[in-house]
């Protein structure tokens, strides 16, 4: 394994599911919210809001082929939109295994607590009801960007353990080599 990227809607359980694999791997963990950040020393919602999404998607763009150029084994954590932009999907399928987290919006808004509506621009502000509406809508948009991935994996009712050993078996899987 070089590279292994997840990606999936905002709330899907990314960056826990990653740090998990990293360590069971023996792998850098990246995530590239958390990189983004670094760089811009402004959060995510910050940058988003002040430079605007263009300018947003160009420093994640940045951060991508940063953490691609960087080599050795690495999973990485993408921000919920970052397949959608540009070319990245493709860039994330040359470079190593791209898997995406599918969850329905419904599950994903009863994971995210009032704090993890509060740091996503997009989220603030929704109530329950207008949150799955929204996610339901912006998820539509976003699964053929997704569905590029080289394994999508129904998370449903799974544990992040039951979730990382699939991901781990199908790192042995010719098909996906």
């Amino acid at each position: 394994m070089k590279r292994l990227f997840l990606v999936g809607y905002m709330g899907c359980g990314k960056s826990t599911l990653g740090r998990k694999l990293a360590r069971r791997l023996g792998a850098a963990f990246i995530d590239t919210d958390a990189r983004v950040e670094e760089h811009e020393g402004a959060t995510v919602a910050d940058v988003f809001r002040y430079e605007g999404e263009t300018r947003f998607r160009e420093i994640e763009r940045d951060v991508l082929e940063e953490a691609i150029r960087d080599g050795g084994d690495a999973v990485i954590s993408t921000g919920g939109g970052l397949p959608t932009w540009s070319d990245n999907m493709e860039c994330m399928n040359r470079a190593g295994l791209t898997v995406y987290l599918r969850r329905t919006p419904e599950q994903i808004a009863r994971r995210l607590s009032p704090y993890g509506r509060q740091k996503r621009p997009r989220l603030r502000g929704l109530n329950d009801e207008e949150l799955v509406a929204f996610m339901t809508r912006d998820m539509a948009a976003r699964e053929p960007f997704y569905a590029k991935a080289a394994l999508t994996i129904e998370c449903g009712a799974m544990s992040d353990d039951e979730i990382a050993d699939l991901i781990l078996n199908a790192l042995h899987e010719p098909s996906l080599q």
